[in-house]
């Protein structure tokens, strides 16, 4: 059944694309992130992505809507010099056995980013992708959160298999990311029960995130909670509420998930952390070894060996900073930082200027909330090789969305009088606009 519903779906989305590309853009997303064939029985090797995809830049050659013009924002600029950087070092990798792969997955990633871009314009077509990442992760937030109730946080949370938020750890950074959207979507939603399936979500994937017994997701949601409470209103009762949530989710968790959560304060005698650090210089010698970095995919023996304090102690990099360090040397690490910041202000760009006018109010929010979606990823991150996952960079598609759409006064576009429909017991022509009234 499900089979034959992600077939239907698929076809729909595709058929769409070919008329409006940016539906093909939203579906991408959601396969993508969501990964909904790898709960399929038999389409878990169906490249769905690459049929969505190609769906949506034959859409954009043959349709009618080739995007607007507009100048690249520096989020833009800075993302083609990323993957031009990305290019050159792959070239110069040191382990070629997986980089190739890794290079291809990593530029069809931005690549559709690019392309959403180049697509997307208005206010809809902001709210249809917030509302593809809350469905996408916030499935298995809702699936998680109950999980982790049913069985009273006695077994890990897992994201989708074969997905890059397959491990416990990475669908709680996932999970924290969206949060935040989550709430955004509620502020502007005037549907009672939609407005009460978000509450419910945004408990659930947080009980979901501490689920995953990750310690890094602890760390970003109490970073994210003190976001929350610095941008709210009423800090006393934001505060309380937090405090109070905060104690009622951790005293249902497991004695197991308080003693490993206490590990974060005796890192020097745990193997993980221990393991990480040692991956951490790993990189940061290596980089400062190679200009070009070591290529995707540097965690190996030989450079173990060579670059690491502990050569037999081989892990991954655990840190979207020092996995982009190793990666593609400290220019490489420039601009994604680079990238992240100029997300930071553009997001701080829209909370400022949308009070000012009833129209972009909710611009200010979608600000407010994306830059604490980012201090989540940023906490977060710190502890996971999630460098290219492609979540962050969606929410980086809201902030640009959002400042063009500000700039170019889309309320006027989007403000177009709709069809009047008179109701059968008022013919009263006081009741239309002026331009639309006729001598009865």
């Amino acid at each position: 059944m499900r089979d034959a519903l992600l077939v239907a779906l698929l076809v729909y989305s595709s058929f769409r694309a070919l008329r409006e590309p940016w539906i093909g853009v939203i579906a991408w997303t959601i396969v993508s992130i969501m990964s909904p064939h790898r709960l399929t029985w038999g389409l878990d090797e169906l490249p769905v992505a690459a049929i969505v995809g190609g769906a949506t830049l034959v859409g954009i050659v043959v349709s009618g809507e080739r995007g607007r013009s507009h100048p690249w924002s520096r989020e833009q600029i800075i993302l083609a010099l990323m993957m031009l950087w990305f290019t050159l070092t792959s070239f110069a990798a040191l382990n070629t056995d997986n980089n190739l792969e890794q290079w291809k997955k990593v530029m069809k990633i931005d690549f559709m980013i690019l392309v959403a871009l180049f697509v997307m314009h208005s206010k809809k077509h902001i709210i249809a992708l917030a509302w593809a990442l809350v469905i996408s992760v916030g499935f298995y937030g809702f699936k998680g959160g109950i999980f982790t109730l049913m069985s009273a946080g006695a077994f890990h949370v897992w994201g989708p298999p074969g997905s890059y938020i397959e491990g416990n750890n990475e669908i709680a950074l996932a999970l924290i990311i969206t949060i935040p959207l989550m709430r955004f979507l509620q502020l502007n939603s005037a549907n009672r029960w939609i407005g009460l399936g978000l509450s419910a979500g945004m408990v659930l994937s947080a009980v979901a995130a501490l689920g995953t017994q990750s310690r890094g997701a602890l760390l970003a949601l109490v970073a994210m909670a003190l976001m929350f409470w610095w941008r709210g209103p009423q800090k006393i009762r934001m505060g309380l509420l937090l405090l109070l949530l905060g104690a009622v989710l951790l005293a249902f968790m497991p004695s197991q998930w308080a003693s490993r959560m206490g590990t974060i304060q005796t890192y020097d005698q745990d193997a993980s952390a221990l393991g990480r650090i040692n991956a951490w210089s790993m990189a940061w010698n290596l980089a400062s070894s190679n200009f070009l970095g070591g290529g995707f995919d540097v965690a190996t023996v030989r450079n173990f060996a060579l670059y690491a304090p502990v050569a037999d102690d081989i892990h991954a990099a655990h840190s979207i900073y020092f996995q982009i360090l190793g990666e593609h040397g400290f220019v490489g690490l420039l601009l994604f930082v680079l990238l992240w910041i100029c997300t930071w202000f553009s997001a701080a760009r829209l909370r400022n200027a949308g009070p000012s006018r009833d129209e972009t109010r909710w611009l200010s929010q979608l600000g407010a909330m994306v830059q604490v979606s980012l201090i989540g990823y940023a906490v977060g991150g710190a502890f996971l090789s999630l460098a290219y996952f492609d979540l962050p960079y969606n929410v980086m598609i809201l902030v640009v969305l959002g400042c063009r759409w500000h700039e170019r006064k889309g309320w006027v576009e989007d403000g177009a009088p709709a069809p009047i429909t008179r109701s059968r017991l008022d013919w009263s022509p006081s009741r239309l606009p002026p331009d639309r009234r006729r001598p009865l």
